[in-house]
């Protein structure tokens, strides 16, 4: 049996992402705010969806996230953690977990499953959302979408190589990144002339 035959996705690359408004947990500030899709509009996002607080891969890969906030900056990206939790229980995991000490991102609370389900990333049997990580660009338009095994954790410089590829197609339309492409590498500029030749058109 398929582990992921529950979720029925109903966003898709290059499709508009489903919009949202829901409070979140600030922990720099450690206040509560309204977050709506709206408010992000013109920028790049990371919706960064974990299975819940107090767990054990979770803190692991928020971490990872954290240490990285300053590559995010640089790339104008707005990185929201989320979660089926409420802002309550964000607050009480980022104050008892060591892991999630001076975590950076808004947390979103989605424990009425609003993204969840407009996102199709919801099981009905369980009434979690699983390891899910959405890239939107700053039209709302989806770019990228991952789903991880459950006890696999994910890893921010895996993503950031994404962004920075995403980024650079939409600076140079009509150019496309090959496999493992980090910046400076070569691209490619696809083209019925080098079908059958991609070799020479990579040197």
């Amino acid at each position: 049996m398929c582990e992921y035959e529950n979720w029925m996705q109903s966003v898709s690359i290059d499709s508009e992402a489903p919009e949202f408004e829901l409070p979140a947990y600030n922990p720099i500030k450690d206040s509560e705010v309204l977050i709506s899709s709206e408010d992000l509009r013109w920028n790049w996002v990371v919706l960064f969806y974990y299975p819940a607080d107090f767990t054990f891969v979770c803190p692991t890969e928020l971490k990872d996230m954290a240490d990285a906030k300053q590559i995010f900056d640089d790339l104008g990206v707005v990185v929201l953690a989320a979660s089926t939790d409420t802002q309550f229980s964000h607050r009480a995991w980022v104050k008892n977990e060591k892991l999630m000490e001076w975590f950076p991102y808004l947390m979103l609370a989605d424990h009425n499953w609003d993204i969840a389900d407009s996102y199709g990333i919801l099981d009905y049997n369980t009434w979690i959302a699983a390891r899910w990580t959405f890239i939107i660009d700053p039209d709302g338009i989806c770019r990228w979408i991952e789903i991880t095994s459950g006890p696999l954790g994910r890893n921010s410089n895996e993503l950031i190589r994404k962004i920075e590829a995403l980024q650079f197609m939409r600076e140079n339309p009509g150019t496309a990144c090959p496999a493992k492409w980090v910046i400076w590498n070569k691209t490619l500029t696809p083209s019925i002339k080098i079908a059958w030749e991609v070799a020479d058109a990579l040197k």
